[in-house]
């Protein structure tokens, strides 16, 4: 009988589930928007219910449309953004809404634990910089302001966590999803006394699960689950992971030669090593899916969503020309094909990628610097490709210094679908830039843990030599290194003679 992995990916604004075989090919995907609710100011939260009930919708969904038997299913798994906060009652439902990764109500915790200079102490055991969606400092506001609703808390989950809990009726969090919210010691991947009382959760040790490893089976399809979803009752679960987990494995990201780049919406940047990185400038650092291995995180919002904004701002007649025309040529194909009409020498136009935030000055605003009356539309998107490039290239220079063994990126993301953008990051960082075929990225990663989950393949790294497949290969060209080196010196440049400006304007 052929065997089947379902991946599901639970991200902060949609819900994805996908289908493939052990051979990595993808068979069927489906996805429901998840709706955030916005109680005041700065609360980010979801409907739990409503979450799972989409994730029935998109299981169901792909069922059907791969045609597949259900008993054909090997390994469910699932992945999820990181932090926030899913809390369940003592009656097994939602305690309250789920709080997603970009809530900001206990911004004032993190204020007061940094002025008590508590990493001083805590970082070499918890490994991450604090802000204001990790659960240590969500828990601290809900104690102090929603008392009602911690008095029948049974169970703290992640997202990926809560799902499974309704899949199996069993109560599990997973280590590299824990390994992100400073509530545990990461290199000794346990619950720690010390790391709770910092933040005066000792008492609320008992909602926190038991700690699994992403591979580990944590229990089966119950019988009211399959009626929900369309599983066949006892197929197994895997722990799953967090979601730069997934995507990472699902690249090949299987060893410290490989950097895995997504140039999308968010701008991540990562690495694994054997080595853990304990240091205040690292954005993320936790436990890989990969016994053995940490994962090392660089990211901010300056990638490819400036793009679409200058798309959506600057480009909607071509956009509409195009669909009047009956032309195949996507909106952003055509940009490319701009892009391509100019040179890296043709301009010294600068882009600053800052329009979601940034990760230099909290002060500093996106910017098109240098612009003249001989240029011309092409050359002003040459630039915002540029501007995006070397705000990746900021954060790997800063991982660089961690990481002296990368020899190729595995590019995915908006900016993997274009060859001329591609190449760019191939020439302005001078590294071969390889694209890993597929789209759905964290559901692949999940099937991928499945297979080693039931001992369809004895590794990781068995799994992904024979699962992930590489679509197109960019190699540097050397003769452009010095050209985008200057370039990239004038962005850097302009970042610090602006920022008494940004300061002042502000």
């Amino acid at each position: 009988m052929k065997q089947f992995l379902i991946g599901i990916d639970c991200g902060s604004t949609m819900v994805k589930a996908a289908i493939f075989d052990t051979l990595g090919k993808e068979y069927a995907v489906a996805s429901r928007k998840v709706e955030h609710i916005y109680p005041h100011p700065g609360w980010t939260e979801n409907d739990m219910k409503a979450l799972w009930r989409s994730v029935c919708e998109v299981l169901r969904e792909v069922i059907d449309k791969s045609e597949i038997d259900p008993k054909e299913v090997a390994c469910v798994t699932c992945t999820g953004h990181g932090n926030g906060l899913y809390l369940i009652a003592d009656d097994g439902a939602p305690a309250r809404n789920g709080i997603v990764s970009s809530d900001n109500r206990a911004r004032k915790y993190i204020e007061q634990w940094t002025a008590e200079d508590v990493l001083s102490r805590i970082l070499p055991k918890t490994m991450q910089n604090l802000w204001a969606a990790q659960p240590n400092a969500l828990l601290r506001w809900l104690i102090d302001n929603e008392p009602e609703t911690m008095r029948n808390v049974k169970w703290l989950f992640m997202v990926k966590d809560f799902v499974r809990y309704r899949l199996t009726g069993e109560a599990y969090m997973e280590l590299s999803d824990m390994s992100g919210t400073s509530l545990i010691d990461v290199g000794r991947a346990r619950y720690d006394d010390e790391v709770l009382e910092t933040w005066r959760l000792l008492d609320w040790k008992r909602v926190m699960p038991p700690l699994k490893r992403s591979a580990d089976i944590c229990g089966t399809i119950t019988p009211g689950a399959a009626r929900l979803t369309g599983l066949a009752e006892g197929t197994p679960v895997a722990g799953g992971m967090f979601d730069i987990d997934a995507c990472g494995l699902a690249v090949g990201m299987t060893d410290e030669t490989r950097f895995c780049m997504v140039a999308g919406t968010w701008g991540n940047n990562q690495f694994i090593s054997k080595k853990p990185v304990v240091d205040r400038d690292m954005f993320i650092t936790s436990r890989y899916s990969i016994d053995g291995y940490y994962l090392m995180l660089e990211g901010s919002a300056t990638s490819a969503s400036n793009l679409e904004w200058f798309v959506s701002q600057f480009c909607e007649s071509d956009r509409k020309l195009l669909e009047i025309d009956g032309m195949s040529e996507s909106i952003y194909e055509h940009c490319s094909r701009l892009v391509a009409q100019t040179k890296p020498t043709d301009t010294n136009i600068v882009f600053l990628p800052f329009l979601y935030g940034n990760p230099v000055d909290p002060d500093a605003k996106a910017c098109l610097f240098g612009l003249d009356g001989r240029h011309t539309r092409s050359h002003v998107i040459r630039a915002v490709y540029e501007g995006i490039v070397f705000g990746h290239r900021w954060h790997v220079e800063r991982l660089r210094r961690f990481c002296n063994e990368m020899k190729t990126i595995r590019l995915t993301g908006g900016a993997a679908n274009s060859d001329i953008w591609a190449q760019m990051f191939a020439d302005v960082l001078q590294i071969p830039v390889e694209i890993p075929a597929g789209t759905e990225l964290g559901c692949f990663g999940a099937a991928i843990c499945g297979t080693v989950a039931v001992g369809i393949y004895p590794s990781y790294e068995t799994a992904c030599e024979t699962m992930v497949k590489i679509s197109r290969r960019f190699e540097p060209d050397p003769t452009l290194a010095d050209i985008y080196d200057k370039k990239y010196l004038r962005y850097k440049s302009l970042l610090k003679m602006l920022s008494p400006v940004w300061r002042k304007l502000s």
